[in-house]
């Protein structure tokens, strides 16, 4: 976690209070890195690749710094979703680390521990009742241009 934002507000320590998490310092190379601004989509496919999850707990308004460090891993980013978080509700793309992570394992498979995770907040059902037909879309996509294909039957355009 990189304290950039308020500490009650943090739903990465949350996830490290509850024991869903762990804080970590150094990353590996199969570790998934939710980056947002990774030129590639995470697919279900990816799961093959990875052993873990890691979300870089930081500041939107200082992502695009925090991001050009070097992290170590797979770097995928999240097909387009809406925010449930109190903060930036319904925006595009704009989610909380918790968010992000649930999303993630969703696409991945597990849909049973990204609900459990989002449990944790008086809100993260709003994440997923906001998204629950996109993160059922995306678990079954088998490539980007499928994800496109999603994007646009929904009307939902990233630029």
């Amino acid at each position: 976690m990189l304290k950039q934002d308020d500490p009650r507000k943090c739903t990465a320590a949350k996830l490290v209070k509850f024991g869903l998490a762990k804080n970590v310092h150094k990353t590996t190379s199969n570790t998934l890195i939710l980056d947002p601004f990774a030129e590639k989509i995470l697919l279900p496919k990816d799961k093959k690749l990875i052993n873990s999850i890691t979300g870089i707990d930081c500041s939107w308004t200082l992502a695009g710094k925090t991001f050009t460090k070097k992290f170590i891993g797979l770097k995928r980013k999240l097909p387009p979703l809406f925010a449930g978080n109190p903060v930036n509700y319904s925006k595009l793309n704009k989610l909380t680390t918790v968010e992000a992570i649930s999303a993630a394992i969703y696409i991945l498979g597990f849909q049973a521990d990204s609900l459990k995770m989002l449990d944790k907040f008086k809100w993260g059902h709003t994440f997923y009742d906001l998204n629950r037909q996109l993160l059922d879309d995306y678990s079954m996509a088998k490539s980007e241009i499928e994800v496109d294909s999603i994007l646009q039957s929904y009307d939902i355009s990233i630029n």
